[in-house]
């Protein structure tokens, strides 16, 4: 597996948008330059997951970023994602390694250091912690420190990112905090063109050396 780069690493939503909306949202957002892209869906079923997955997999390949599933490892193998996104109710990492093989991303959740060091023993490649501030979407929520952020980046080798209601205009709390970079959702599907969105929020967290 190729060096990851989760620098700018954006987290969908399709709640409330029709599907032609969304595809062309995500594409806007990778040609503001996301590195990594997740696609979490809740609430369609498993049909409904792939069909979607296959073309937003599309998308990614066209920009060469690769495509993360959120909770579903069937779903990764059934459109050949690059990865997959694992949470504490979800699969292990290490029962998702042996499925999708060695070469395939997994990135796990971690809100704990003493988490964050099990699911990097178990082989996960980069971990996502938060939330840092509430978030909007209709996703169950915990409530992470900075300075525990700040003890989980410290504590494992793999890349470690913020996510959680981060947008250009909060991050500046993650300032000094040695992150691999910041996970975004509501800051670019509710933008009002998510190009530019992923533009300025990449710009910003640039200038506070976070990326």
């Amino acid at each position: 597996m190729k060096k990851l780069d989760t620098s700018l690493y954006f987290i969908t939503d399709s709640t409330g948008v029709a599907e032609d909306e969304f595809l062309s949202r995500v594409e806007r957002a990778l040609m503001g330059g996301v590195t990594l892209l997740q696609l979490r869906e809740k609430n369609k079923t498993t049909r409904e997951y792939i069909a979607l997955a296959e073309k937003v997999h599309e998308l990614a390949k066209k920009y060469a970023v690769p495509l993360i599933i959120d909770d579903r490892v069937d779903v990764a193998l059934a459109v050949d994602a690059e990865g997959v996104h694992l949470g504490a109710e979800d699969m292990t990492i290490a029962q998702a390694k042996l499925i999708l093989g060695k070469d395939k991303i997994i990135g796990a959740t971690a809100k704990t250091v003493p988490w964050a060091l099990d699911v990097f023993r178990q082989g996960a490649d980069y971990l996502g912690v938060g939330a840092i501030y509430p978030t909007t979407t209709k996703v169950k929520t915990v409530l992470t420190s900075t300075d525990t952020l700040r003890d989980i980046c410290k504590a494992v080798p793999i890349p470690v990112n913020a996510i959680g209601g981060l947008n250009k205009g909060n991050i500046d709390i993650l300032a000094g905090i040695p992150i691999a970079g910041i996970c975004a959702v509501s800051a670019i599907m509710k933008a009002a063109d998510p190009k530019p969105a992923v533009e300025e929020l990449k710009e910003r967290a640039h200038e506070l050396a976070l990326i």
